[in-house]
C-alpha cells in the first residue's frame, strides 16, 4: 500500500507520530487491495474552511474531509477490483486539521494523539465505503471506528 503524507502544517510535531502504521492497519483490516494508495494532508483552519465550503457549501473550519477517487461501486467491496497488472487502486484523498482536532480534544476527552488517529480512522472508513448520512449508518461506522482504534491502540500499547 502506498500511503502518502502531505504536511502542509504543523510538520515538526506530525510527521514523527505512527500515522502511517495506522493508516495501514485500517486499510488492511478493510481489506483493501495492496496496489491501495491513499494521500493524507495536514492543513491550517484557513485551507479546510476554505474546502469545506467549496465542497460542502459549510462555511467555517472542519476537522477532516475525505475525497473519494476510484471508490467501491458494488456490494462485492474490494473483491471486485481488478488486481492485474501494475494498475493503482487510488482509494482518496484525507484532509485533517490538526487545529480543529486539537480544539476538540477537551471536549471529546481525548489526546491529541487520540483525537488524530480517530479522525484519520474516520476518513479512511469514509474512502472504504462508509457513511454516516443516517442513524444506522452511523451506529455501524462508530461502531467499527471503535473497534479498529481499541485494537490499534491495543497493538500500541504492546510495541
Amino acid at each position: 500500500m502506498d500511503i502518502q503524507f502531505n504536511y502542509e502544517y504543523r510538520e515538526d510535531e506530525l510527521a514523527g507520530l505512527s500515522l502511517g502504521e495506522l493508516a495501514q492497519f485500517v486499510l488492511e483490516h478493510e481489506k483493501c487491495p495492496a496496489n491501495t494508495e491513499v494521500s493524507i494532508s495536514f492543513v491550517d483552519n484557513q485551507r479546510i474552511a476554505a474546502l469545506n465550503e467549496e465542497y460542502r457549501g459549510i462555511v467555517g473550519p472542519t476537522d477532516v474531509l475525505s475525497f473519494e477517487c476510484d471508490g467501491v461501486e458494488d456490494d462485492a467491496g474490494f473483491s471486485a477490483i481488478n488486481m492485474e497488472g501494475d494498475s493503482v487502486y487510488e482509494l482518496g484523498d484525507i484532509i485533517i486539521a490538526p487545529d480543529v482536532a486539537e480544539s476538540q480534544c477537551a471536549e471529546y476527552g481525548n489526546t491529541f494523539i487520540q483525537e488524530l488517529s480517530l479522525l484519520l480512522t474516520h476518513g479512511l472508513l469514509h474512502l472504504c465505503g462508509y457513511d454516516h448520512m443516517t442513524d444506522d449508518e452511523a451506529e455501524v461506522m462508530e461502531a467499527r471506528e471503535k473497534a479498529l482504534l481499541s485494537e490499534w491502540f491495543k497493538v500500541e500499547f504492546d510495541r
